[in-house]
């Protein structure tokens, strides 16, 4: 199919920078009505939703050319490097899901970070055979994967790009040698990341001479970014994974100042994306669509919304009385499944049909009382269990990014994207971070005797809990995409958004906007939001209740013959963006 506009004009259009932003429409709060062909498609209209303006507006230029979902959301994974570096970049992983129009075909991209070959599955403990703390295991080379993020957009580019390769990154490779100015959630979470200091490449980027973090307004610019984008846009993913950039990788990884790694360039050679079958179920009228295993998101959710839909929607819906109490308790038995079950399915049998099997969740949900919490919650038996294994979890820590995409085609990208907790590793290669994702893998790798599903294990993926989500509506037709950072605390936040769209009716914002309730480690956590009568119901179902600000990322768009309705989350800093395909 020809581009229009044709490449030539379209590759004019890119270089021109910051005009393109102004044939955009900014939308924070809610994105508006814009034409719709029946079916939901979008005639030629795209919407994007993004942690951050400037990689909104990276998207947003790439589909006024022509570009497809996948092809906008190379261009703002390569802008959230540089803006968002706190939370993703292409030193880390993701998982992307894809929605084709043409044929209704859904595919499940996994680019989670992978162990290094030399692995010691022992190496987060310490002499005593006690685990580590997380702090001490965070910084440095043992704790980063090998990165998976531009592996998985290429495979993904492959099969549904349009416009060429290079083109997607030109948006970012602008602003990286341009500059952006320093934000203040950007100044907020520097101030906050004990021990960048100890890196002397992350300390001369991040802080000033005095070590102070960088100003709110001062314009950061990244000449090493911009150069190792433009050998990836020139040589493909082959430039990263292979020749100097892999080197410096492996490099920087093993002569890092604190807990030098094992990783080598043929553990970074040997990285493979990989396509994974999609977790599509129904809920009610509606089939949600999510990532499987080596994230637990998608089952997790699944098993909550199965649970969930054994109760009236009246009783669900936000606002209900017994709303909070009833999700949280599907939200404890799901993540007992969790911690006993879900690894990388390529080392462990995880028993995903049974886990989401119906007569399973309606047993599970029958254990639940409308008036009294469960006293004790332990993992369920689901069919097909192969293995005994031990309960055991990482430390999945928040900083993370989700961005929804659909564009002028009607195809659409929910992709969940991060270098683990806030800047990864500290250690800074290149103009971009690594991550530590190797610390989601269970730190005591045996419980009571048994190896637990998630241990640490050589050329192995690290469980995540990471939720990209699709919905479609009774007719098939793409109904929401959309998902949210978050650690572990990610699969309360997106089968919250999914609640209140669907059991409550609300728009993108609204549910996105409803205060998120998540599971601690000794409580209920919900936000102050929830008000009194919220907590107090809680509280008199004999649920432990901690206050506090859960800060989620959550950004979506649902699209409907009205046209689009996105949502940004105000606990952050993103943007949701409305345009046309250029004629």
């Amino acid at each position: 199919m020809p581009l229009s506009p044709p490449i030539t004009t379209a590759v004019r259009r890119l270089q021109k920078s910051r005009k393109v932003a102004l044939l955009l429409v900014v939308l924070p709060v809610l994105g508006c009505a814009g034409a719709s062909s029946p079916g939901g498609g979008t005639d030629g209209r795209f919407m994007v939703s993004v942690a951050h303006p400037l990689a909104a507006h990276a998207g947003a230029e790439i589909l006024r050319a022509g570009g497809t979902a996948v092809d906008a959301a190379i261009a703002v994974q390569a802008a959230l490097t540089l803006v968002e570096p706190q939370s993703s970049g292409i030193g880390g992983g993701a998982f992307l899901l894809h929605y084709r129009k043409a044929d209704g075909r859904i595919d499940a991209y996994d680019g989670r970070e992978t162990a290094p070959a030399a692995l010691d599955p022992g190496h987060f403990l310490k002499d005593d055979g006690t685990a580590r703390a997380f702090r001490d295991a965070a910084a440095g080379g043992q704790a980063v994967g090998v990165p998976g993020v531009i592996r998985m957009l290429e495979q993904a580019h492959v099969e549904h790009g349009r416009l060429p390769w290079r083109l997607t990154f030109a948006p970012a490779i602008e602003l990286a040698s341009g500059g952006f100015q320093v934000t203040p959630r950007l100044n907020r979470m520097i101030g906050h990341a004990m021990g960048l200091a100890d890196f002397p490449a992350t300390r001369a980027y991040f802080l000033t001479p005095d070590g102070a973090p960088l100003p709110i307004g001062f314009v950061l610019r990244n000449s090493a970014l911009a150069h190792t984008l433009r050998r990836i846009a020139a040589g493909g993913a082959e430039a990263f994974y292979e020749g100097e950039i892999a080197a410096d990788i492996a490099r920087a990884v093993r002569a890092a100042a604190r807990n030098p790694g094992t990783m080598t360039q043929a553990d970074i050679a040997a990285y493979r994306a990989k396509k994974r079958e999609v977790l599509c179920r129904p809920y009610r009228v509606w089939r949600v669509c999510g990532m499987p295993p080596p994230t637990s998101g998608g089952i997790a959710v699944h098993q909550i919304l199965g649970m969930l839909e054994r109760f009236p929607s009246a009783r669900i819906a936000p606002g209900a009385p017994e709303a909070a109490h009833l999700f949280a308790e599907a939200m404890r038995l799901a993540y007992a499944d969790r911690a006993l079950y879900v690894g990388d399915p390529d080392f462990v049998n995880v028993p995903v049909d049974g886990l989401l099997d119906s007569a399973y969740l309606a047993g599970r949900a029958a254990e639940i009382s409308a008036d009294r919490r469960l006293e004790r919650v332990s993992p369920g038996k689901p069919r097909g269990v192969q293995d005994a294994f031990g309960q055991g979890g990482g430390a999945e820590y928040p900083s993370t990014s989700h961005f929804a995409i659909v564009d002028g085609y009607g195809n659409a990208v929910s992709m969940t994207t991060t270098v683990e907790r806030a800047f990864g590793s500290y250690i800074l290669v290149r103009g971009f971070l690594l991550n530590n994702q190797l610390t989601d893998f269970a730190f005591r790798p045996r419980r009571g005797g048994r190896v637990v599903a998630n241990a640490a294990v050589p050329n192995k993926r690290p469980r995540s809990s990471m939720s990209p989500t699709l919905i479609f509506d009774a007719e098939g037709r793409l109904f929401a995409a959309f998902g949210s950072p978050g650690g572990r605390r990610i699969i309360g936040y997106v089968a919250k958004t999914v609640v209140g769209l669907l059991d409550g009716g609300l728009p993108m914002q609204k549910a996105i906007d409803l205060p998120n309730i998540a599971i601690g480690r000794d409580a209920i956590e919900i936000e102050p939001e929830a008000g009194e009568a919220g907590v107090a119901g809680l509280r008199a179902r004999g649920h432990t209740v901690r206050i506090r600000p859960l800060v989620s990322g959550l950004h979506g768009i649902k699209i409907s013959k009205r046209g689009f309705d996105g949502g940004a989350d105000a606990r952050r800093e993103g943007v949701v963006m409305e345009g046309s395909v250029a004629r």
